[in-house]
C-alpha cells in the first residue's frame, strides 16, 4: 500500500486484535455513491471454530454477516477501504482512530482518547453483547429494570434485551448520518424513558458525541419522574417536556425518534421531522387503522384482503411502504427493517430515514409510485399525504 496513513491504520488494527482491545470498526463514505453496500461493521466473536472477526455488510434492505480469521478479515477490510469506502473509524479501549481519504493522493489519520469505555467483548456468537452497563447505572434501578446490586430484575430480561438491540440499531443510524460532536435529538412519546436514557447514556459516554436529547411525553407524572432521574444521574443535556408530537416546542431537531406512535401519530412524527428538516427520522409504527379502513382491493388482490388477519398485515405493509416512499420523495435515504425479534414484540418494524441531499423539490417519480399503490389497493389517501398537502 502506498498510503502511509492506511498502513498505520492497519498496524493499529493488527495490534488491537493481538492485544484483545479491539471494540469495533466502521467503514463508511462510499467511493461510488450508487453502490448498494452502505457500510461495513466489524467486531470480534468466538464461535465453535475459534475467535473470528465478524463483518456485517449493510445494504439498503438487508444485512449479511460473514466470519473471518483475523488475517482474512483484515485482508477483507483492506480491500473494502481500497475499492469501496473512504472512511474508517476504529474504536479500541486505548484510542479512537479516524482514517479518511481526502483525495486520490491525500488522506488523514487522527487519533483521540478512547471514547468507548466498555470492555471489549470476545464472545460466542449465540450470546448478545451488552452496550448498556447494568452495574453502577444511574437510571436502570430507578426505572425498575435492575436491582440496587446491579442485576437485571426477574421479568425485565426482555426489556433489557430490547434496550440493547435498540441502541445497537440507532448507533449505526447515527454513524450513517455522519453526526459530529453536538446535535439535538427529540424522542417523541418517550413514555417511561427507558430508551431515551439508554440512548443518551450510550451516545454521551461511549461514542464520543455530546447530544442534547429531549423526551416529549403527554403524561406529566412521567415527565416529572424522568426529569428527577436525569437530574440525579447528572445528565445535564437530557430533559423531558410535556407535550404532543404535533405541538411540542422544539425549535431545532437534528434527529427525530418516534417509537410505537399509534396509527397516524407516526405520520405526524414523520411530518414534523420533514417540516423541520431533521437530518434523521426514526419511527417504529404501531397500528395501521387509517389505511386498513380504506383498503378495497379488487380482482385477485381481493382474495388476500377478504381475510381479516391478512388484510391487517397487508395494511401494515402498504402503510409503511407509502411512508418510506414519501420520505424518499423528500430526499431521504430510507430503510425498513426488523429491529426486535417477534418473540419480544409483534410490532417490530423500524423505518430509518437519513437525509441524503438538500431538499429542493418533491420527487414526482416517487409520488407516481404512491398513486399506483393506492390505486392497486383501492386507497383514497394516506394521512401523511394530507399533512404534507400532497393530496386534497
Amino acid at each position: 500500500m502506498s498510503d502511509e496513513n492506511l498502513q498505520k491504520l492497519f498496524i493499529a488494527i493488527d495490534e488491537s486484535l493481538k492485544e484483545a482491545n479491539f471494540i469495533k470498526l466502521t467503514l463508511s463514505g462510499r467511493k461510488v455513491a450508487e453502490a448498494e453496500l452502505k457500510n461495513v461493521y466489524a467486531r470480534v466473536v468466538t464461535i465453535k471454530a475459534g475467535t473470528r472477526l465478524s463483518l456485517v455488510y449493510r445494504y439498503a434492505t438487508r444485512d449479511i454477516t460473514r466470519n473471518f480469521t483475523f488475517s482474512e478479515g483484515v485482508e477483507e477490510i483492506q480491500k473494502q477501504l481500497v475499492y469501496g469506502f473512504n472512511q474508517a473509524i476504529l474504536l479500541t479501549s486505548n484510542a479512537d482512530i479516524h482514517y479518511m481519504v481526502l483525495s486520490p493522493t491525500k488522506s488523514t489519520l487522527k487519533t483521540k482518547a478512547a471514547s468507548q469505555a466498555l470492555t471489549p467483548v470476545f464472545m460466542h456468537d449465540k450470546q448478545k453483547s451488552r452496550l448498556i452497563n447494568v452495574q453502577n447505572n444511574p437510571y436502570l434501578t430507578p426505572l425498575g429494570i435492575s436491582t440496587a446490586e446491579g442485576k437485571i430484575k426477574k421479568g425485565s430480561e426482555d426489556k433489557f434485551r430490547q434496550i440493547n438491540k435498540y441502541i445497537e440499531e440507532v448507533s449505526h443510524i447515527v454513524e450513517q448520518a455522519g453526526f459530529e460532536g453536538q446535535f439535538s435529538i427529540a424522542d417523541m412519546g418517550s413514555g417511561k424513558g427507558y430508551l431515551t436514557f439508554a440512548l443518551y447514556d450510550y451516545l454521551s459516554h461511549f461514542s464520543g458525541y455530546t447530544p442534547a436529547i429531549t423526551g416529549v411525553e403527554l403524561r406529566k407524572g412521567l415527565v416529572d419522574q424522568c426529569n428527577d432521574i436525569a437530574q440525579q444521574a447528572g445528565y445535564a443535556n437530557l430533559k423531558f417536556i410535556q407535550g404532543s408530537i404535533e405541538s411540542a416546542d422544539l425549535p431545532d431537531i437534528d434527529m427525530l425518534i418516534a417509537l410505537h406512535a399509534c396509527d397516524t401519530a407516526t405520520d405526524e412524527a414523520i411530518f414534523r421531522g420533514i417540516s423541520q428538516k431533521a437530518r434523521v427520522i426514526v419511527t417504529a409504527p404501531c397500528c395501521h387503522k387509517q389505511i386498513r379502513q380504506q383498503m378495497n382491493a379488487q380482482e385477485v388482490l381481493g382474495e388476500i384482503t377478504k381475510f381479516g388477519i391478512l388484510k391487517e398485515r397487508q395494511a401494515e405493509i402498504v402503510t409503511d411502504t407509502i411512508r418510506a416512499l414519501i420520505l424518499e420523495a423528500y430526499g431521504y435515504s430510507t430503510r425498513v427493517f426488523e429491529f426486535i425479534s417477534t418473540e419480544h414484540t409483534p410490532k417490530n418494524v423500524m423505518i430509518a430515514a437519513v437525509r441524503k441531499r438538500e431538499f429542493t423539490s418533491v420527487d414526482e417519480a416517487k409520488l407516481t409510485q404512491i398513486e399506483a399503490l393506492k390505486s392497486l389497493f383501492g386507497i383514497e389517501f394516506h394521512y401523511l399525504e394530507k399533512l404534507l398537502k400532497l393530496t386534497k
